[in-house]
Protein backbone atom coordinates (compact mmCIF):
# COMPACT_ATOMS: atom_id res chain seq x y z
CA UNK A 1 0.00 0.00 0.00
CA UNK A 2 1.01 3.58 -0.61
CA UNK A 3 0.12 6.71 0.87
CA UNK A 4 -2.54 7.92 -1.15
CA UNK A 5 -3.98 3.68 -0.47
CA UNK A 6 -3.71 3.97 3.32
CA UNK A 7 -5.51 7.46 3.07
CA UNK A 8 -8.68 6.23 1.20
CA UNK A 9 -8.72 3.26 3.51
CA UNK A 10 -9.35 5.43 6.72
CA UNK A 11 -12.31 6.95 4.67
CA UNK A 12 -16.29 6.97 4.92
CA UNK A 13 -17.46 5.17 2.22
CA UNK A 14 -18.87 7.86 0.09
CA UNK A 15 -16.34 9.97 0.48
CA UNK A 16 -13.78 7.01 -0.28
CA UNK A 17 -15.74 6.38 -3.61
CA UNK A 18 -16.06 10.05 -4.50
CA UNK A 19 -12.04 10.56 -3.83
CA UNK A 20 -11.06 7.36 -5.42
CA UNK A 21 -12.90 7.86 -8.43
CA UNK A 22 -10.31 11.30 -8.83
CA UNK A 23 -7.47 9.35 -8.07
CA UNK A 24 -8.40 6.53 -10.66
CA UNK A 25 -8.98 9.17 -13.78
CA UNK A 26 -5.67 10.87 -12.49
CA UNK A 27 -3.77 7.27 -12.98
CA UNK A 28 -5.40 6.95 -16.15
CA UNK A 29 -4.20 9.84 -17.33
CA UNK A 30 -0.79 9.25 -15.91
CA UNK A 31 0.00 5.87 -15.93
CA UNK A 32 3.00 6.13 -14.23
CA UNK A 33 1.95 8.38 -11.22
CA UNK A 34 3.49 7.21 -7.67
CA UNK A 35 2.27 7.44 -4.55
CA UNK A 36 3.64 9.31 -1.96
CA UNK A 37 3.35 13.13 -0.45
CA UNK A 38 2.85 16.48 -1.95
CA UNK A 39 3.35 19.75 0.61
CA UNK A 40 2.36 16.91 3.55
CA UNK A 41 -0.33 15.30 1.89
CA UNK A 42 -0.79 12.22 0.12
CA UNK A 43 -0.80 12.58 -3.63
CA UNK A 44 0.10 11.04 -6.96
CA UNK A 45 3.43 11.92 -8.01
CA UNK A 46 4.82 12.43 -12.17
CA UNK A 47 8.32 12.88 -12.07
CA UNK A 48 9.07 12.89 -8.41
CA UNK A 49 6.79 16.42 -8.43
CA UNK A 50 3.35 16.39 -6.88
CA UNK A 51 0.55 16.29 -9.31
CA UNK A 52 -2.60 15.79 -7.53
CA UNK A 53 -3.87 15.47 -4.18
CA UNK A 54 -8.00 14.63 -2.69
CA UNK A 55 -8.55 14.85 0.57
CA UNK A 56 -11.67 15.65 2.56
CA UNK A 57 -11.95 18.88 4.51
CA UNK A 58 -14.25 19.93 7.38
CA UNK A 59 -17.18 21.11 4.51
CA UNK A 60 -16.37 19.28 1.31
CA UNK A 61 -13.19 17.79 -0.98
CA UNK A 62 -10.71 19.03 -1.98
CA UNK A 63 -8.74 18.60 -5.35
CA UNK A 64 -5.41 20.01 -5.09
CA UNK A 65 -3.30 20.11 -8.08
CA UNK A 66 -0.54 21.98 -6.49
CA UNK A 67 -0.52 24.69 -9.23
CA UNK A 68 -2.78 27.26 -9.53
CA UNK A 69 -2.41 27.36 -13.53
CA UNK A 70 -3.75 24.25 -13.66
CA UNK A 71 -7.29 25.16 -11.34
CA UNK A 72 -7.31 28.41 -13.94
CA UNK A 73 -7.29 25.90 -16.85
CA UNK A 74 -10.35 24.35 -16.04
CA UNK A 75 -11.95 27.24 -14.17
CA UNK A 76 -14.62 28.14 -16.35
CA UNK A 77 -15.73 25.17 -16.55
CA UNK A 78 -15.75 24.46 -12.81
CA UNK A 79 -17.62 26.75 -12.30
CA UNK A 80 -20.18 25.74 -14.30
CA UNK A 81 -20.97 22.79 -12.33
CA UNK A 82 -19.43 23.21 -9.17
CA UNK A 83 -21.56 23.02 -6.44
CA UNK A 84 -19.08 24.18 -4.16
CA UNK A 85 -16.78 26.06 -5.82
CA UNK A 86 -12.65 27.23 -6.42
CA UNK A 87 -10.34 29.56 -5.39
CA UNK A 88 -6.41 29.80 -7.25
CA UNK A 89 -5.31 26.40 -5.79
CA UNK A 90 -7.87 24.51 -4.52
CA UNK A 91 -11.46 23.11 -6.40
CA UNK A 92 -13.94 21.92 -4.12
CA UNK A 93 -17.02 19.50 -4.65
CA UNK A 94 -19.54 17.63 -2.25
CA UNK A 95 -19.33 13.42 -2.86
CA UNK A 96 -23.34 13.96 -3.96
CA UNK A 97 -21.82 16.37 -6.78
CA UNK A 98 -19.07 15.22 -8.48
CA UNK A 99 -16.98 16.83 -11.08
CA UNK A 100 -17.41 15.38 -14.42
CA UNK A 101 -14.51 13.35 -15.76
CA UNK A 102 -13.95 15.69 -18.62
CA UNK A 103 -12.94 17.97 -15.99
CA UNK A 104 -11.07 16.30 -14.07
CA UNK A 105 -8.93 14.62 -17.30
CA UNK A 106 -8.63 18.30 -18.13
CA UNK A 107 -7.06 19.42 -14.71
CA UNK A 108 -4.82 16.48 -14.47
CA UNK A 109 -3.34 16.88 -18.29
CA UNK A 110 -2.85 20.58 -17.51
CA UNK A 111 -0.41 19.53 -14.58
CA UNK A 112 1.32 17.36 -16.49
CA UNK A 113 2.28 19.37 -19.13
CA UNK A 114 3.36 21.97 -16.48
CA UNK A 115 5.83 19.36 -14.90
CA UNK A 116 6.72 17.33 -17.98
CA UNK A 117 7.30 21.91 -19.69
Amino acid sequence: MGTVDDYLAGLEPADREAIARVYAIARAEVPDAEQGLGYGMPALLHRGKPLVSVMRAKKHIGVYPFSPDAVSAVADAVAAVSQTGLDKGTIRFQPEHPLPDDVLRALVIARKEQIEG
